[in-house]
């Protein structure tokens, strides 16, 4: 189908003004399609929502390919539909750990997806570079209350973190190193999320 076509059959079927122009948008990825346009034009193109999404990072996404009405999955949290609203559509996730318990198991998340869901992958990498710069054992606690893992876990995660970062500093540091010294260990904190996924398995 065209771009053309699209836009046709959502005008016809959904009563929707959306231009191939817009169409064409969606496509390249430079505009998103809200929730009601998602499920229009999947029913144009006869998928499911969760066909028309790549992998799902947002919440959003998330619900849409679970085919979840905003309203089910506030009441599945414990959460006023408009709260709820709100957070996904600022990305930024403000529920207790109960209702965060709820939304994991409700939308099938495991610890790595639902942090990027919730909006704190910043968060968790800035506590992880402190914690492999300095003493590890100050952010067992903080990342506890962050991620949903067994303490020891992330225990050996943060101490794998910190030996592995010091050990490519203190290559740098000895007699003869380059002017360039530190590079290793920097590129290791930039790259610090992924280093802890590994670490934790």
């Amino acid at each position: 189908m065209a771009p053309g076509h699209v836009a046709y059959g959502l005008r016809a079927q959904y009563g929707m003004a959306v231009t191939p122009e817009i169409v064409v948008a969606w496509e390249r990825g430079q505009l998103a399609p809200t929730s009601r346009e998602l499920s229009a034009l999947a029913g144009v193109l006869w998928c499911a929502p969760a066909d028309l999404l790549a992998t799902a990072t947002t919440l959003r996404e998330h619900r849409m390919t679970r085919a979840l009405p905003l309203e089910d999955l506030a009441r599945r949290v414990g959460m006023e539909p408009h709260v709820y609203r709100r957070m996904e559509e600022s990305g930024r996730w403000r529920g207790n750990d109960r209702q965060t318990a709820a939304l994991a198991e409700t939308l099938q998340l495991d610890p790595r997806a639902l942090l990027t869901a919730t909006g704190r992958d910043e968060e968790l990498g800035r506590m992880l570079r402190d914690a492999a710069t300095t003493r590890w054992q100050a952010y067992v606690k903080p990342a506890a209350k962050l991620l949903p893992l067994p303490r020891p876990a992330l225990e050996g995660a943060l101490q794998r973190l910190h030996s592995e970062y010091h050990a490519r500093m203190a290559t740098t540091s000895s007699w003869g190193a380059s002017a360039g010294s530190g590079d290793e260990g920097r590129a290791y904190l930039e790259e610090i999320v992924d280093h802890f996924w590994d670490a934790v398995g």
